[in-house]
């Protein structure tokens, strides 16, 4: 492959520049969007994806689950997009940004997580990921405390809230994981439209959950949307809406790693991580699952 015009890299690379590689060596790009602009709780995830860097400078770069040294596929960093910390950034150009950076890697053959960021931002990357298969129909397997199928909240199409009803609108298959919060539009949306969910509490009492979840996914092709309260706030508090409940580490990592084993993954994304000053829990443990993420790609692809 020969890349033409190399993107540019992120001051600060994931895992640091000790494992940082260059654009056309890379397996894995990471792409920062610290957009911030509906949020209705707590404030500073346009801060997430520079706080799960930082944390990530601290990962081990051996990973016992693995017993290898992932970061060898090779990692690279774009710059970050679509940053509101440096001023207003309007959604449709949050949008705009976000395609533009993802269609070359996407093109170049690369598995790139996207760090958020609010979670209105995957309309944008699963958007990239739509026009790069046209003709490839794929699943969005979302993690999440809440539904997001608000058709629009507080006057926008493109709030936090409203994501997966932008992604359902686009005609993709979905299948929601540890949801715990809707209002009663959304509840209805899931009836009328047969949506696959699977709610935390039937999570907890089922064992067989996971079975039924991944057997729910339609396609070959899975992209994954991890919105960081999907997971049990007790292990990370740092997230805009935390809501009690949720799935423990082990349990989103086993089921991570099986559709990484049957299904094709082409891409996903960590959103919604709101650091808590004095805290670096949230960050941490959000950086070490980007780790697992990229680990399990590197198995399934024989990397």
């Amino acid at each position: 492959m020969t890349v033409v015009t190399e993107p540019m890299a992120a001051a600060l690379p994931y895992l640091g520049e000790d494992y940082a590689t260059d654009y056309a060596s890379a397996r894995v790009a990471i792409l920062p969007i610290p957009y911030e602009a509906t949020t209705t709780y707590r404030k500073g995830c346009e801060n997430g994806p520079a706080a799960i860097l930082e944390a990530s400078q601290e990962v081990e770069d051996y990973d016992e689950e693995f017993d290898r040294e992932i970061w060898q596929v090779g990692i690279w960093t774009h710059r970050p997009v679509a940053d509101t910390r440096q001023g207003k950034v309007s959604a449709e150009q949050m949008l705009q940004e976000t395609q533009a950076a993802l269609a070359p890697m996407i093109a170049d053959g690369k598995f790139v997580i996207s760090l958020g960021g609010e979670h209105s931002i995957t309309a944008g990357v699963v958007e990239a990921y739509r026009q790069a298969y046209p003709h490839e129909p794929f699943t969005v397997v979302q993690v999440d405390a809440h539904g997001d199928l608000r058709h629009e909240y507080e006057g926008s199409l493109y709030n936090h809230a409203c994501v997966m009803k932008r992604i359902v609108d686009m005609g993709l298959p979905t299948v929601q994981v540890g949801i715990r919060s809707m209002c009663r539009e959304e509840a209805e949306l899931i009836k009328e439209r047969q949506l696959k969910v699977f709610r935390a509490r039937e999570i907890a009492q089922d064992p067989t959950w996971m079975d039924r979840a991944i057997a729910a996914i339609p396609t070959r092709k899975v992209f994954f949307t991890i919105d960081l309260d999907g997971i049990d706030p007790t292990l990370i508090p740092g997230v805009g809406t935390p809501e009690p409940g949720g799935l423990n580490w082990y349990s989103l990592t086993t089921f991570l790693r099986r559709i990484f084993e049957q299904h094709e993954v082409i891409g996903g994304d960590v959103m919604e991580l709101a650091p808590i000053e004095g805290s670096v829990v949230s960050e941490f443990t959000a950086a070490k699952l980007v780790y697992k993420l990229i680990g399990y790609q590197a198995l399934a692809k024989g990397w």
